[in-house]
Parts: structure tokens; sequence; C-alpha cells
């Protein structure tokens, strides 16, 4: 007998899940959370909760919040607790926005999709009662000095082992922590960029501005619900580690893209009224490279460009500039570059089915990599389980994001990581360089077994049905919405169907474009 009800029609969610909350009494029972889980993010059909002693296992992701045509499933929501922060003369509180925020945001407000609103969004953080407003692209470039400065070394050094694979996803972390652990050492050491900006704000940034690092409250601006997840981690405690200050957390809360709209509702700001201003002077400055990490493919281009320059001392060419073969939105995609006559063998994956089946593929030595990035919601960050709801959202409106990030990468000037001149002071006056042994202890990490949650019986493998197949790949399998409850009905509709949640004929369906 299970506590989770409904387990056949929706997924299970423990009460002290620290990402996403389900109002039963809102819930309508029409499957989608299942089916996303499943087929998409292949948690879903790899445990069993007989096996888990009724744990519900979750990496996080949101993508069940994002698709419930209800909002049953939410985020669970902290802005409430960052405003009572501010209300606090005493603290000092920062906001950092990730890359997504900026495309994603002005869809709350009736803006087309895509629309950049970094000006206006900063301005808002500042009404708001943020004492400081940064940029974590600025750390996105400093993720990538170290993530590359890491890829160089296994390939020059071969230190460890190959291929690499990025470790910005939190929900892609716990799911090779879950699923496939033996994999681990394979996974970047680098913190994702929040993991990296909470610390060397508590730290560095305190410094330079004579703070009280005890005073400061960190909170991340992300499109990720998983980011909720990440900053609790037990490992995140570097700059109380660092300080010794035990009580600090590098970062103290997240709030998602909707959240951050919420609350500016909720205040009467009228958004698409507010003027642009710019971040604050130091940890506001970011290249094109850190623009970008928000898209599928983006990252793997970003450390890319940095590594070409560590490997050969020159910024690369104008065709690493545009990184098409890395582009797109097939849910695995392949490239090889050359680099000082060294072939790198890349593979960029989004959606966790879609690297379910990489890995296993690249396990029976099907495929071969030397750095492969992934990223767990479909298009990258864009499509995070924080960013805006559309019913339902289709790759029209993560295109819209992706062009809009890369756009704007490419008429900035400053498009290399490693010519950031505020990630140049930061190494000269900080960490020295990247992977020094300060480095090593603020900005890098370790993982967890965590196979252990999924009990004796282990995984279970995947199915080869048509049903098991991730919505994103090829597939001549069509699917019908529900516009009443929102069930998804595979394959042609017979002319006598009915809805069997609740009733309505045929011509109430309408195609799902993917």
């Amino acid at each position: 007998m299970t506590k989770h009800e409904f387990a056949n029609l929706r997924i299970p969610i423990e009460a002290d899940n620290p990402a996403i909350i389900r109002n039963n009494d809102l819930c309508i029972k029409c499957g989608q959370c299942l089916q996303v889980c499943k087929n998409e993010i292949a948690v879903g059909r790899l445990y069993d909760l007989t096996s888990t002693n009724d744990m519900a296992i979750c990496i996080h992701c949101g993508q069940c919040a994002n698709i419930c045509p209800v909002n049953a499933i939410t985020e669970r929501k902290e802005f409430d607790f960052v405003r009572k922060e501010i209300q606090d003369p005493d603290k000092i509180v920062i906001f950092s926005t990730s890359p997504s925020v900026r495309v994603g945001l002005g869809e709350e407000f009736n803006l087309p999709a895509g629309s950049f609103v970094e000006g206006k969004m900063v301005t808002a953080l500042r009404l708001l009662g943020a004492d400081f407003v940064l940029d974590t692209n600025f750390s996105a470039d400093l993720t990538i000095m170290e993530e590359a400065s890491e890829l160089v070394e296994r390939i020059t050094k071969k230190n460890k082992p190959l291929p690499q694979f990025t470790s910005c996803c939190p929900a892609w972390v716990k799911f090779a922590e879950t699923f496939y652990p033996q994999i681990l050492p394979h996974i970047s050491s680098a913190k994702s960029p929040i993991g990296m900006q909470g610390p060397t704000i508590k730290t560095f940034f305190a410094q330079l501005n004579h703070l009280d690092s005890k005073k400061i409250v960190n909170v991340a601006v992300t499109p990720c619900t998983a980011k909720k997840f990440e900053i609790r981690r037990s490992e995140m405690i570097a700059s109380a580690n660092y300080l010794n200050e035990p009580e600090l957390h590098d970062m103290d809360y997240v709030i998602t893209t909707r959240e951050l709209a919420q609350w500016l509702r909720e205040e009467g700001i009228d958004f698409n009224a507010l003027m642009d201003s710019d971040y604050d002077e130091f940890m506001g400055v970011a290249s094109g490279s850190g623009v970008i990490f928000g898209n599928t493919g983006g990252v793997m281009e970003a450390a890319a460009r940095t590594a070409y320059y560590l490997i050969t001392g020159e910024n690369p060419p104008s065709d690493f500039m545009t990184l098409q073969s890395v582009r797109g939105m097939d849910g695995i995609r392949e490239a090889t570059v050359t680099i000082d006559h060294i072939p790198l063998k890349l593979a960029i994956v989004h959606g966790t089915e879609n690297v379910r089946q990489l890995i296993e593929a690249w396990q029976a030595g099907e495929k071969q990599y030397d750095f492969v990035e992934v990223m767990t919601c479909r298009g990258g960050c864009i499509g995070g389980g924080g960013q805006p709801k559309a019913n339902p959202i289709t790759d029209e409106i993560r295109n819209a994001r992706i062009k809009s990030l890369y756009h704007k990468d490419h008429h900035m000037t400053l498009r290399f990581s490693h010519e950031n001149p505020e990630i140049k002071k930061t190494y000269t006056d900080f960490y020295h360089a990247p992977l020094s042994e300060l480095a090593e202890k603020l900005l890098h990490t370790t993982y967890l077994d965590r196979s252990n949650d999924l009990g004796p019986l282990g995984i279970i493998k995947a199915k080869t049905s048509v049903e098991a197949k991730p919505a994103n790949l090829a597939t001549s399998t069509k699917q019908y919405r529900c516009t009443i409850c929102g069930y998804i009905h595979e394959g042609e509709i017979p002319d006598d169907f009915t809805c069997p949640l609740c009733g309505v004929p045929k011509d109430l369906f309408e195609e799902v474009k993917h």
C-alpha cells in the first residue's frame, strides 16, 4: 500500500521536496506530469515505489510543473522569505540573475517570447529592495575558466577519465548520482555558475565592498527549480569553511522567473513601464560566452572557445564563434572540432531520457566522446522548470528565447570568458589561477552515490515500447491533447473515442506540436 495517491496517474511527490509541491485540491489527474517524467525525463520509469520503500525519486527539474495545466504542481516558493529579509535593515540582500531569466521574464508581462529584458529586470529588483544586483553570467564565465581548464588537463595530462560531462545542471547531476553513479568521475568537478557565485560573493565580493559576510543574503533568480535543491546540498558551504563561519550557506534562496513575476505583480510594479538600468560594477560584467550558457549547446560552445585559447594561446577562429554543429533542438547532437591538431569529439544532449540513451550507447562501446554537455530540460535552461508557462510550451517559444541569447552574444564586443576583465581581476586578486588550491576549495565540488535510494531491486530497465520513446526524438506517433483536462492520447484518435478522464469526445482534442 502506497502513501502516494493515484500513483498510476501522476508523479509521486514527497512532502519535503525542496523544489516542487502539489496542491491536491487542484489536481485533475490528467496524467501529463507522469508522462513527461517518464518519456522526457525518464525518472518516472526507472524506479518503482515498491523497491524504494515508497519513497518518490525526484531530480527536481520541474518539468511536471511546467506542463501541469491547472497549476496543481508548482515550484516551492521562497520569495516571501526574501521579502522578509529585505525588511530587516541589518541584512544585505544581493540578487544574482541567471542568463535565461532575462529572455523569459517578459512573457509574464505579455511581451513576445524571447524579449530581452535585462535592464528592466535589474530595475525591478532594485525597486523590490535589492542592495546589490549582480549577474550570474559573470560566474558562467568563471565556470568556463574552471571547466575548460579541467577538460584541457584531462586531455593533456590524462589525470581524469574522458569523456568529461558538464556539471552546471543540478537535475542532471542528481540523475547521474541516482541512476548512473559509475560515471561520476567523468562529471566535471566545477560547480555550476550559481554554485560559484555564492561563495565568491561571500568572500571576495564582500572583501572588495567591506561587507560583513554574515549579513549577506544571497538570492539567485533562476529559470530552474532544481537550483532550490542544489543550494541545499551539504557541499554548498564553501564560504562557511573558508571564513570559519559554520552557519553560512553559499546561496541562501532561489526564486524562479515565475516567482519574480508574481512578486512584482503583488507589489504593483508596472514592469513594462520600467526604464533600463545596469548591474552593479563588480560581478556585473560578463562575456557573450556567459550569456549563451542558458541554451542547449551554449555551455559546449563557450567552453570550446576558451579551451582553444588555453591549448593554443590564441583566440579561436571565426568558425568557433558560431558552432552551428552544436546548435539546434535535436535531442542528441554530435560534432568534432580540432584544436591544435587535437580532434575533440563532442556531444550535446538535452532531456534525461536522451541522456540515458547516450550513456548506454557509450558504455556499450558504440559511441566515443571527449566532452559531453548535458541539460535536463528541453532547450536547456531557457526551458527550465521555473520559466513562464504556455499551454502548451512549444519549440517556437524555446527557439525564440535561444535566438535572443545568441543575438546578444553576437553583438557583444566581449565574447570570451578568458578576456572578461572582472574574471581576470578575480583570479589576480583572489583565486590566483584556474584549478588553484583556493579555486578547488571554493569553486569545485564532489558528488554522491545515491543509487541506494532505488532500493534492493535497483533500476527497472526502460521499456522499449512506443510509449517509452521520448517525445522530442524523431517518431511518427502523433499525440493529441484534451483541451478540457489535458490528457494526452498517443496515436490516431478513433471516431468514437472519448477522453478516459473527463469523457469529452474526439472533437475536443488538439494535436500536440513539438
